[in-house]
């Protein structure tokens, strides 16, 4: 049985400004990746005497930074709509992703965690980092007519 269509709560939009009527988007949120950076800073540079040997070692303190390496991301999504994902086409899904190597699963017909797991990593090859089925992608894996 397909998931019934998800509203989103009063005040986030369906789809973006301008969507065509009928079509079926999805909002993709990807978070922003942080890098926590650890260095020694001097703070005192080390005491010698004329002949080059240390009189009083060098002082160091330790300085700990957050840095963001990518930014947050709020993206938009063209999806098949719900009427769409019927349990024989993402069985289809689940076989596509099968035959590319990337869905070693039962064919369920069921839009479960690992065939979700499988498509993120096939779309995030394309530079897509999301587990909803994108439109696109379903055009790539030849279940859905490309638009000439």
């Amino acid at each position: 049985m397909p998931a019934p269509p998800t509203v989103p709560p009063p005040g986030i939009p369906a789809a973006p400004p301008g969507a065509p009527e009928g079509t079926c988007w999805h909002r993709n949120i990807s978070p922003a990746v942080i890098e926590t950076v650890t260095e020694q800073v001097i703070v005192r540079p080390a005491e010698r005497d004329a002949a080059g040997n240390i009189l009083k070692p060098a002082t160091f303190r330790t300085v700990t930074r957050q840095d963001i390496i990518r930014p947050r991301s709020d993206s938009w999504i063209e999806t098949p709509c719900p009427e769409q994902m019927t349990p024989g086409f993402i069985a289809s899904v689940q076989r596509a992703l099968a035959v590319r190597g990337y869905y070693q699963g039962p064919i369920t017909g069921r839009m479960d965690a690992s065939t979700r797991i499988s498509l993120r990593r096939y779309q995030k090859e394309a530079g897509l980092d999301s587990s909803a089925l994108s439109l696109d992608t379903a055009r790539q894996l030849g279940l859905i007519a490309v638009i000439q």
